[in-house]
């Protein structure tokens, strides 16, 4: 009989695909610049990996919903170990920018199993067997443990790459992702929720995709949340991968991998101190949109002072700075969000929000990859900044809609307010 504990157990467990996909976060961008690309087709390559996400988000949100959401874990699991064995062998034949372009849109797919489907399992779970504590704690213990599976991966990943090469982290992160497909296979399974199975698929999914959008796009306060991802999401994703190659070249030895995967390290660090001071952040203000907020505005601040400050070790302390600030927010973001949604549609919204993220990724990876090329590193950073400071407004347009889960654990799904024609 499933109870409130063996379900957050079972949570921390799956969590461990992170350790697989983390074991080339440190050495990504340069994997990519080892098999010929420049920096503009690398974080083009990065974006249409963000446009596979968006293509695929809601529609693999809705398997999660019409089917269950341990058949999404499955099959992300699946498809992102045999995407991230073919990315191999493209960079052993150095093979041609479209022929990345496509792979990267199949990593994406993959991921878009993963997003949404996890969340809404255990949220679900934990309400079906009386579950009554602090979801912002339960988060927290997550990104604990998925901090700590991404320093494990992305320092071991980066050794393993100086002493063997750029591929051998990726080859093995195929292999792990086939040993969590049988984790989950044995442990995961769908509690207080009940796969639409009977009837016809496709009318379904086209019944929980309008109540997606009457409960999340209709809904103010969660659709304000989904426009700031559209700035911050692709800054996220540039101000990680780029870090691999300024720090190199910040060091002085564009061959010292090790270092590279520091950034990683150091995030993840940030992750795991981040989950345990979540919920003690979260009470040092009144409402979740303002520790949002204040966490967004510090930032930006960081984001400029990485690409104004351009000495090694000053850098350093700036990425762990701006890693504690995303880690210290996440589970504040997620319990706010969580509060705004009904259960029957949860993966597909959830999965909804990760797609404007994913948006936010295509268009503004190449354009900081492009200022990086003409201008370097360290100024790209600088218009990472001034894109992320657009995204503020928007935080407190959710933050004027006095929303019961700005600050309450749980409430009941915010009805949609009627439009104008």
């Amino acid at each position: 009989m499933p109870t409130p504990r063996t379900i957050q157990r079972t949570y921390l467990v799956l969590l461990g695909n992170t350790l697989a996909t983390s074991l080339i976060w440190g050495i990504n961008t340069i994997f990519l610049l080892d098999a010929g690309l420049s920096n503009l087709e690398a974080f083009a390559a990065n974006a249409f990996f963000t446009a596979g996400m968006v293509l695929f988000e809601v529609p693999t949100g809705i398997i999660a919903d019409t089917t269950g959401r341990r058949r999404s874990y499955l099959l992300g699991s699946v498809t992102l170990s045999a995407s991230t064995l073919l990315y191999v062998l493209l960079w052993q034949v150095h093979a041609p920018f479209w022929q990345w372009a496509g792979t990267s849109i199949l990593l994406g797919l993959g991921y878009t199993f993963f997003s949404g489907a996890v969340e809404a399992w255990l949220v679900d779970a934990l309400t079906a067997t009386g579950f009554n504590g602090d979801m912002d704690t339960v988060f927290g213990r997550g990104q604990v443990v998925s901090g700590a599976a991404m320093l494990g991966g992305s320092v071991a990943g980066g050794f393993i790459a100086q002493h063997s090469s750029v591929g051998v982290p990726f080859v093995l992160r195929g292999l792990v992702l086939l040993v969590m497909f049988a984790v989950a296979f044995a442990t995961m399974h769908d509690v207080g929720f009940t796969p639409q199975r009977g009837g016809r698929p496709l009318a379904e999914m086209r019944k929980i995709a309008s109540a997606s959008i009457e409960y999340g796009w209709r809904v103010p306060a969660v659709k304000w949340l989904m426009v700031e991802a559209l700035f911050t999401g692709g800054v996220v994703f540039y101000g990680f991968y780029a870090l691999q190659p300024y720090l190199l070249q910040l060091y002085g030895d564009p061959n010292a991998y090790q270092i590279a995967g520091l950034v990683a390290a150091i995030i993840a660090s940030a992750q795991i101190l981040g989950g345990v001071m979540a919920s003690r952040f979260r009470r040092l203000f009144r409402r979740r949109t303002s520790a949002l907020i204040v966490a967004a505005a510090a930032s930006v601040v960081t984001l400029g002072a990485i690409g104004f400050v351009e000495n090694f070790w000053a850098v350093i302390g700036f990425i762990a700075v701006w890693g504690l600030l995303f880690a210290a927010s996440m589970p504040v973001r997620q319990a706010y969000l969580n509060g705004l949604i009904p259960s029957q549609q949860r993966a597909t919204i959830l999965s909804f929000g990760s797609l404007t993220a994913s948006v936010g990724g295509v268009w503004a990876q190449p354009l900081l990859g492009r200022a990086a090329d003409v201008w370097g590193y360290a100024p790209s950073y600088l218009v990472a900044a001034g894109i992320s400071a657009l995204a503020l407004p928007f935080l407190v347009l959710s933050r004027r809609q006095h929303a019961g889960a700005d600050t309450v654990q749980v409430v009941t799904p915010v009805k949609p307010v009627a439009q104008p024609a």
